[in-house]
């Protein structure tokens, strides 16, 4: 790992807080003229795609989050 790689205690900290109740947002988003789910944090942040709800769902799960849907 080089010095890049690692992330400042403020950054850790920034990340620990965002994440602290578990709680991540779905949500449908427009990507290249397609609908996909987007994870979000509660913070608005862009965690990750999933092509469907359920997968969406399921990938939060798998990461220990709570999903919550969001219109």
């Amino acid at each position: 790992m080089n010095d890049g790689d690692r992330a400042t205690a403020g950054e850790r900290r920034e990340n620990a807080s965002f994440l602290a109740g578990n709680e991540t947002y779905v949500r449908d988003v427009m990507m290249e003229g397609t609908v996909v789910y987007g994870i979000h944090a509660p913070d608005g942040r862009l965690l990750a795609v999933a092509p469907t709800r359920d997968l969406a769902f399921a990938v939060a799960r798998q990461n220990r989050l709570d999903p919550l849907s969001v219109h």
